[in-house]
């Protein structure tokens, strides 16, 4: 081979070097990932007692435990949507429960990444996405996925889903408790009855069952010899699925436990600060976080349009000081609350403090806990920590994990806070503009607004999403000071309907929590029950039928009864206007006529969430 030949083919071969997949030039660890339903950090390796869980603690006495994982969303379908697009569901409209959102176009999701670098993928067997795929995502996703059906020679990166603790499991029977309800630790915002022990202890049950689940798959790993050719990843979907845990974006519904072994030929994969076996690593690592980090255990650089960071493998990156939680739409009832910690400090913004923590919602009710907290609550039997979870929330909450793990002392008005309170609210300002949080805007606009394109898409279009101005109405809608009125009486007017929502937001809040301080005009919000976005007329009614006395009501009565009509309307406006009306309260009454004709369905509309229209519907009949 004469020189200038030798030449090329060693600048080809170093080129193939450079940008082939790890497994080019060696071995790609294969990637396993076992995930429990709806439990927290209930761990004995966590430091709980009472857990009784010996797979996770075995598999952290040889792997690193991570003491900060958040899920960024408080339950299954929009933290698994999160998880497998490396992206904050915030930033792909797919924050709302059972929703669906297409998916941002040229975008792909982490299995896709995984199989273009020669992995076989498999999932066993829940997605629950509230994104649709683009494209084929899995070689196989069934109840009868499992790596065994690889190809051979493959690599493989498998899921396998545990439902042993899911809320369900709670309030299963018939059930033999293993766990004694006796020794309980009772959370101090929960009461302290029977059946809250009762429901907590079958909770542990669960937890332990799953973790048996758990340690017949590494064991079936061990048996076919790959537990040395395997990365495992041990965690839960959310935390706990018992009420004021799950669906909640503070630590107690967004941490989970995090154990991941790596074996020892991939040791050179590991984070800096868990070099050996048994390490624990203070990073705050969430699940936005997982995308990149699988593509960089792979030897795939991750691509830039995911939202975080490796944590570990070849392309880690530095460690980062915060992580971030949201909420939307929990299934029949809306909210917008999103939060953020450094580890030590949990900070939520509550975009809707009128909005209560216990919104109704039928499927959370079926849980005895739940039914109890409430009928103690309105029989006025509750200390102020139970009594929260019943009332109006505030626009901010700020805790300290150190002296207050059960989250109930709120720091937020305090001076002696003021510097770590700005601190978490500058970082969720900047976390909030870097993802264009499209969430901001009500779910049927969003949808309506980026018809033929997608919400991120849409999001990233400012003609389209004026992001800074819908922030900013909502900033000034949640906290309430009278010096913002101006500005805000001006927004009812705004050209951007999401800043014009934002306003009418406002005035609610203030009519709620605030008795008659603050008076809007009526002429603007007359005007604004013909406004072309439903969610703004049905606020706008909202607010005229709760303050009353003007001639204009009766116009506000008919149209939320108009709008509530799921065969007349699209689901979300539906839902919107049946909302509005259960937050009328002792106002709802002229609305039992109209209720009562309703229908409960439209035959084929609505997907995932069609029949959350009658549930509200069921509630206010009831009420």
């Amino acid at each position: 081979m004469n020189t200038r030949c030798f030449a090329i083919v060693s600048a080809f071969a170093f080129f193939l070097a450079a940008f082939a997949p790890l497994g080019a030039a060696e071995k790609q660890p294969n990637i396993l990932w076992l995930v429990n339903e709806d439990h927290g950090p209930h761990v004995g390796c966590y430091g709980d007692s009472y857990a009784d869980t010996p797979t996770f603690d075995a598999l952290a006495a040889k792997g690193i435990r991570y003491t900060h994982c958040w899920s960024n969303a408080p339950v299954c379908a929009p933290a698994r949507t999160t998880l497998i697009c490396g992206m904050y569901a915030h930033s792909t409209g797919a924050e709302h429960m059972r929703s669906m959102v297409p998916f941002p176009a040229g975008k792909k999701m982490v299995p896709q990444l995984l199989r273009e670098a020669g992995y076989y993928c498999t999932n066993n067997a829940k997605e629950d996405y509230n994104i649709a795929a683009p494209g084929k995502v899995w070689d196989e996703s069934s109840k009868k996925a499992h790596w065994k059906n690889r190809p051979e020679g493959a690599p493989f990166m498998a899921v396998f889903n545990c439902e042993k603790s899911h809320e369900s499991q709670i309030r299963a029977t018939p059930h033999t408790l293993v766990h004694d309800p006796a020794k309980v630790r009772v959370p101090a915002y929960h009461p302290d009855t029977p059946e809250v022990r009762h429901d907590w202890a079958q909770y542990y049950d669960g937890v332990t069952a799953a973790d048996a689940v758990a340690g017949a798959r590494l064991k079936e790993l061990a048996d076919a010899g790959l537990a040395e050719d395997t990365i495992v990843f041990y965690y839960a979907d959310h935390g706990s699925g018992m009420p004021g845990n799950k669906r909640w974006p503070l630590n107690r519904g967004l941490q989970v436990p995090l154990v991941i072994y790596i074996p020892e030929k991939f040791a050179d994969l590991r984070p800096p600060e868990c070099t050996k076996p048994g390490g624990v690593s203070d990073r705050l690592v969430s699940f936005v976080d997982f995308a990149p980090t699988l593509c960089s255990l792979a030897g795939v650089k991750p691509p830039d349009w995911l939202q975080d960071h490796a944590f570990l493998g070849k392309f880690i990156a530095p460690a980062q000081p915060f992580l971030f939680g949201f909420r939307g739409r929990m299934d029949e009832r809306t909210d917008c609350v999103r939060s953020a910690t450094d580890g030590r400090f949990v900070y939520a913004r509550n975009f809707r403090p009128d909005l209560i923590y216990g919104q109704h919602l039928a499927y959370m009710w079926e849980t005895p806990t739940t039914r109890v907290w409430e009928r103690m609550f309105r029989e006025g039997k509750l200390n102020d920590a139970q009594s929260a979870f019943w009332k109006p929330k505030p626009a901010e909450e700020l805790y300290d994990l150190q002296t207050d793990r059960d989250e109930v002392r709120n720091l937020a008005a305090l001076p002696e806070h003021s510097v770590v309170l700005q601190k978490l609210r500058d970082a969720l300002r900047e976390n909030e503009t870097r993802i264009r949080d499209v969430g901001l805007l009500p779910e049927g606009e969003m949808h309506r607004r980026s018809a033929g394109s997608t919400p991120y898409d849409m999001a990233h279009d400012e003609a389209k999403f004026p992001f800074e101005r819908i922030y900013a109405a909502a900033q000034l809608a949640s906290i309430n000071k009278d010096s913002d009125t101006p500005a805000l009486i001006a927004a009812l007017s705004d050209a951007d309907s999401g800043v014009r929502y934002w306003a009418v937001i406002a005035f609610l809040i203030r009519d709620k929590n605030a008795g008659d301080a603050l008076k809007p005009p009526h002429y603007k919000l007359g005007k604004l029950l013909e406004d072309p976005a439903p969610e703004v007329r049905i606020a706008a009614a909202e607010l005229l039928v709760r303050k009353g006395g003007v001639d204009i009501m009766p116009h506000a009565i008919a149209l939320l009864g108009k709008a509530a009509d799921c065969t007349q309307n699209d689901i979300h406006t539906s839902i919107a206007a049946l909302q509005a009306i259960t937050a009328l309260g002792e106002k709802a009454a002229p609305f039992t006529p109209i209720l009562a004709t309703l229908p409960d369905h439209r035959k084929g509309a609505g997907g995932r969430f069609s029949e959350y229209p009658a549930r509200l519907l069921q509630f206010l009949r009831k009420q």
